[in-house]
């Protein structure tokens, strides 16, 4: 019974492109929530992902595709936390706070100038990884190239993340990382919205992080078993929810939170050893 249901697993074409796409989104979240977790902005997750919501709306509003308009509106709030965060004496997190009530106002209002709630914005709101498309496909490919177009960066931002005065005191060009880092993990968060909803988004970003952190006493151990953690929980997730018949973006973030017990207590374990 179980291998008639994995071969049937892998031979529908929505569930490949579902596969693909959650995959691809899940490798690059995970990557770029290791720099999110270890900088203590978890918090960014959430914002971004709600400030998606604006942008979704405003897409609805004006009959676009959400993606295309979410994607730089998404990408501008980004900017405008750091820039706000290296300006004045406001710490991440408030100001993370204020462009998410800002972001998630104008949504609202968006939504109530079209008055309706359509099906996209209910797909964007909890997630319809099952639903993927070839533009979701294209756009979850692009994040991926753009992850990898990032890796050679990673020994810099590893440097800032952990003593950031002394990476600029090396000349090393720290403010524009912490924009490219932005504008990355905004883009990854908007096309993370379709997969698994922006109810559930920051899970992607923060728990294959916070699970690698507790095993992993190195910073670039903690990136291989975030990446790792990051792909198994959507390969693990995606079967279960197909076999049990449940949302497929909930259940890889119970996969994602299955994992972070197991990470806690084998952090316990090795701790008290």
């Amino acid at each position: 019974m179980e291998h008639s249901a994995a071969l049937a697993f892998l031979a529908l074409p929505f569930l490949q492109r579902a596969l693909l796409a959650g995959l691809l989104i899940g490798l690059a979240s995970s990557y770029y929530g290791v720099f999110v977790v270890q900088r203590g902005l978890a918090f960014l997750g959430d914002g971004l992902a709600h400030a998606a919501l604006g942008g979704v709306a405003l897409a609805l509003l004006l009959g676009g595709e959400p993606l295309w308009i979410a994607v730089p509106f998404t990408v501008l709030v980004a900017v405008g936390i750091v820039w706000v965060t290296e300006r004045t004496q406001l710490g991440a997190d408030t100001a993370i706070g204020v462009f998410f009530a800002v972001a998630m106002a104008l949504g609202i209002i968006f939504l109530s100038l079209r008055q309706s709630y359509t099906a996209d914005a209910i797909t964007y709101m909890f997630g319809s990884l099952l639903a993927v498309g070839r533009v979701d496909l294209w756009a979850a490919g692009g994040v991926a190239a753009m992850t990898l177009a990032a890796v050679p960066l990673w020994g810099r931002w590893a440097y800032a993340t952990f003593d950031r005065e002394s990476a600029l005191a090396d000349r090393l060009p720290v403010r524009r990382d912490d924009y490219l880092l932005a504008v990355l993990v905004a883009v990854t968060i908007v096309v993370a919205a379709k997969v698994v909803g922006i109810v559930l988004l920051s899970s992607f970003l923060t728990i294959p992080a916070a699970s690698a952190r507790l095993v992993s006493s190195r910073f670039a151990a903690m990136t291989i078993v975030a990446v790792a953690l990051g792909g198994l929980s959507v390969i693990a997730g995606l079967y279960l929810s197909y076999v049990l018949d449940l949302p497929s973006g909930a259940t890889i973030v119970l996969t994602q939170t299955a994992c972070f017990i197991l990470a806690f207590i084998v952090g316990k374990v090795r701790h008290a050893a």
